[in-house]
């Protein structure tokens, strides 16, 4: 794969090949050790993942551009890279042209990602925004009683805790479920973990 990409890039005569690295460990170094302006990598690497060697160079050299090339597409790794602050995102089965306009949009202190990857992002704030909107349609006390929940209280046991009939607690059961469209235990337990409404005394 690196001899394949070196042959490509050198194809365009702007582009200057200085490092190639085998893991993530490697990479750094090479970038400690000498000027680097673009940094190319993948995700799944030994020794250091594409996540943490994003993490360290946008720490120590936040002026190095940062291009993911990865065959993953999956929301949360694209989460996890985005977060530690990667310019770029193109997938593996990407065409030589669009990781030229990649590169070189990076160089001109833009970013780029590519249409599957920003459709992640765009997924990503839709799901977001109507966490958001679920959250803000939640009351205090079924804030409380969901709580309870994920301590794997009861309804009886909720009913004791709050002083308030079962009915009750078997409404606001009801609402909650309605409210944020979930319908399996696990959705709860999902839900109120991003929610931070998991008790830390649990």
């Amino acid at each position: 794969i690196i001899d394949g990409l070196i042959a490509l890039l050198k194809l365009d005569t702007t582009i200057e090949v200085v490092a190639t690295a085998l893991n993530g460990v490697e990479a750094y170094d090479c970038i400690c050790k000498q000027s680097v302006d673009l940094l190319i990598t993948d995700i799944s690497m030994p020794e250091m993942s594409g996540v943490e060697l994003t993490k360290k160079v946008k720490e120590k050299f936040p002026q190095v551009k940062v291009l993911v090339l990865s065959m993953y597409n999956d929301r949360e790794i694209v989460s996890e890279i985005l977060m530690a602050e990667a310019d770029g995102y193109i997938l593996k089965n990407a065409g030589r042209q669009e990781l030229l306009n990649a590169i070189h949009k990076l160089a001109d202190d833009g970013a780029y990602f590519s249409n599957e990857i920003l459709s992640i992002m765009l997924d990503k704030v839709k799901r977001k925004r109507k966490e958001e909107t679920e959250l803000k349609n939640i009351t205090e006390r079924e804030k409380e009683i969901l709580k309870l929940i994920m301590k794997e209280y009861s309804s009886e046991q909720i009913a004791e805790e709050l002083f308030i009939s079962k009915n009750t607690v078997d409404t606001h059961r009801k609402n909650i479920l309605e409210k944020t469209q979930i319908k399996t235990l696990v959705g709860l337990c999902k839900f109120a973990f991003r929610n931070n409404l998991m008790d830390s005394s649990s």
